[in-house]
């Protein structure tokens, strides 16, 4: 009895994670144009390239979020996050580091305005 058991929660264990492979791919194929399994499959200067992508998507869609835009999809930025905790590499290694380090060397190179100074630097501020 407990064979079969144990047979039930593998199948229903698959199944759960058939569905959600299924949901990022259907994602990814909507919102990226690209196809999940192809990238699992890619070289890993492709897949760095993917994960990059992907990372830009998700930032996009979290800043959608915090400004309420009408087009933010909770389900869209779930299943992304899924597909690139996938294609990231289950071990830490070179891909991931060159990923971020590339990230972080672009917005280094964006240019930003300056902010302006406070009013209330060196001043006293009014006591009521």
């Amino acid at each position: 009895m407990s064979g079969l058991r144990q047979e039930i929660a593998a199948f229903m264990e698959n199944k759960q994670s058939r569905a959600s492979e299924a949901r990022q791919m259907a994602a990814l194929q909507i919102a990226c144009h690209f196809d999940l399994a192809e990238a699992l499959n890619a070289e890993p200067g492709v897949r760095a390239r993917i994960v990059l992508r992907l990372e830009r998507m998700i930032e996009r869609e979290r800043q959608r979020g915090m400004r309420k835009h009408w087009s933010y999809d909770l389900n869209r930025h779930i299943a992304l996050k899924q597909a690139l905790d996938s294609l990231r590499p289950a071990v830490p290694g070179v891909a991931a580091t060159k990923c971020t380090a590339e990230r972080i060397r672009r917005s280094i190179k964006r240019k930003r305005r300056p902010q302006a100074p406070l009013k209330t630097i060196g001043e006293r501020l009014p006591q009521l």
